[in-house]
This record gives C-alpha cells, sequence and structure tokens, in this order.
C-alpha cells in the first residue's frame, strides 16, 4: 500500500461564529496529484494554511508524513513545497543565486547544493537562462523557476496555486508536464486551480470543496454520481423518425435516466456508455440510426452541477 502523506480527521476552523473549515476528512498518498477545488472562500486556503502549520485548527487534527503541523510547524515546512499563485523572486538576482538564497535560508550544504540547482534547472527547461537576471523573466518562466525553488529542498509533498494562471499554451504545456513529473517521482501534489480542463488532465482524485466541507471528493470518473442526479454521459442520437415509442424504448435501456428531444435528434443521459444498447433498440425497431455520438462529462460540467446540489 502506498504510504499516506496527507491526513485529515474533523479538522475544523472557526473564525468568530464563522466556520472556514467545517470537519474536514481528506487522504492524500504518495504521488498522487490531488485537485483542490471550490469558489472563493470555499475554505481551500485556510486548510493549506492549517496544513503548513501557518494557522491552528480550532479543533479536529492533521497529520502531514507522519507529523502534526500544530505541532512540529519546521519539520512539516522542512518536507513541504509551496508554489504561490504569484511567485517572487529578487529581480536583479540570476535564477541560479535566488535558488542559492533559497538553499542557504534551509541550510543545505554550498557544494552539494550548486550540483543540485545545475540539476533542476535543466529539469524545468531553465538551463540557458540560468545566468540571467530574473527581472527579464516571463511568467511561465518565472512559474518554472518556482517548481525549480520547491524541489531544492527535495518536498515530499507540494502545494500549488494556480501554477497555470497568467501562461501561454505552450508554458501551460511544460508546467503541466513538470507537475506529473514529480508525481512519478513519489512527490505528492496538491493542486489548486480554476482551469478545470488542467486539473482533469493530470489529477489522479478531485475534492470539491465549498463553505468548509467536501460537496464530492473521488476519482474524477466517478464525481458525477455523487451528486444528486446519476448521469454521466450525454449521448446524441439521430434517427430517421422520432415518436413516443423509441422514446420509451430508449427510456426503458438500464442505466437510461432521461430522453430529451430536440428536432431530429435524441439527447440521452446515462451514468454508462449505452450507445451499442441505444443503436440496438433503434434497429429492431425498423428505424435508421443517422448517427450517434457520446460525450462523457466534462470536470467543468461535473463542478457545476455538483456545486448547484443537482
Amino acid at each position: 500500500m502506498k504510504q499516506i502523506v496527507v491526513e485529515t480527521k474533523d479538522l475544523t476552523k472557526n473564525y468568530g461564529d464563522f466556520i472556514a473549515v467545517d470537519k474536514l476528512n481528506l487522504k492524500i498518498e504518495e504521488g498522487e496529484i490531488f485537485g483542490f477545488l471550490g469558489p472563493n472562500g470555499a475554505g481551500k486556503t485556510t486548510t493549506i494554511l492549517m496544513l503548513l502549520g501557518l494557522t491552528e485548527p480550532t479543533s479536529g487534527e492533521a497529520k502531514v508524513c507522519g507529523f502534526s503541523p500544530s505541532r512540529e510547524p519546521l519539520k512539516v515546512k522542512g518536507i513541504v513545497g509551496y508554489l504561490p499563485e504569484r511567485v517572487g523572486f529578487y529581480r536583479d538576482l540570476t535564477a541560479s543565486q535566488n535558488l542559492m538564497y533559497t538553499a542557504d535560508l534551509n541550510g543545505l550544504p554550498k557544494k552539494e547544493t550548486m550540483k543540485t540547482i545545475s540539476e533542476l534547472l535543466s529539469s524545468v527547461g531553465l538551463s540557458d537562462v540560468g545566468e540571467k537576471p530574473v527581472g527579464a523573466f516571463s511568467q511561465g518562466m518565472k512559474q518554472r523557476l518556482g517548481i525549480a525553488d520547491m524541489l531544492i529542498k527535495k518536498p515530499k509533498l507540494v502545494f500549488l496555486d494556480e501554477p497555470t494562471s497568467g501562461i501561454d499554451p505552450n508554458g501551460i504545456t511544460e508546467i503541466l508536464d513538470l507537475i506529473v513529473r514529480m508525481s512519478k517521482q513519489k512527490i505528492s501534489v496538491i493542486f489548486c486551480s480554476h482551469q478545470l480542463n488542467h486539473v482533469q488532465k493530470i489529477c489522479t482524485r478531485v475534492g470539491i470543496l465549498a463553505r468548509g466541507k467536501f460537496l464530492a471528493e473521488g476519482p474524477i470518473d466517478q464525481l458525477g454520481k455523487q451528486g444528486k442526479g446519476q448521469e454521466r454521459y450525454q449521448i446524441e442520437v439521430q434517427i430517421e423518425k422520432i415518436d413516443d415509442e423509441i422514446i420509451k424504448l430508449i427510456k426503458q435501456i438500464k442505466n437510461v435516466n432521461s430522453v430529451t428531444v430536440s428536432s431530429n435528434s435524441m439527447l440521452v443521459s446515462c451514468d454508462r456508455d449505452v450507445r451499442s444498447q441505444i443503436a440496438k433498440v433503434i434497429v429492431d425497431s425498423g428505424r435508421s440510426l443517422i448517427g450517434i455520438k457520446v460525450e462523457e462529462m466534462s470536470l467543468e460540467k461535473i463542478y457545476k452541477k455538483i456545486s448547484r446540489g443537482e
């Protein structure tokens, strides 16, 4: 079994009468990329601050790599990295000098660190600009340098806050690839982003937070079942003639939840891909099937659906 890197039990944070985080239970495994989602004010930042040991929980408990952030904050900080949405560096220092400054703050040996810096700059694609001032860097380059800055102390867990914000498409691909490479090195990642297509692309699990509680949590392909509705698939069916009889026959197919008619097509909502069953029913009824296509619910649709309480 994989090691549990983050575990919370009924983690709660109150600010007076306001409950920012409400009995949150979370487990994250070694090497996992966990998408931590929710609207502004949902409790994501407060949760991260508690896991980093920067604020005390009102009740409940948290463990990060076996350490308590509130009682052993220095041990937690030594094995955790954090990349804020807008990463800050000394503009007049080179990329290498900025990384060396971070290494010095963490008490890392200088001789070994110089080799590590060279390797990290190469791994994030900044070898050619390692000796250039960071003030001339693009936002994407700064984000990549921020990842190198996190990795210099060889963390077991990293928090990424909107790491693809304000970056061009090529830069986004590079950042996402770097995150995946981190997970393959057994580094656990908590990925906070409003770019749901990026989350869907790389995350192994997702938690949707609102008012300090998880509305849903689990693998993306199962999230669509955690709201009140059950459908995960939308299948568009085009046939020569639509009437009450064929609608009734399709509704009787197992796992079909609803059928909506629009012009010469039907939209079938279901929790499994039942295209073959639909096609058989249509052909057996003597009708001509013109077209059929399926779209698995995107994370964006799932997020909106769950957030609305559907």
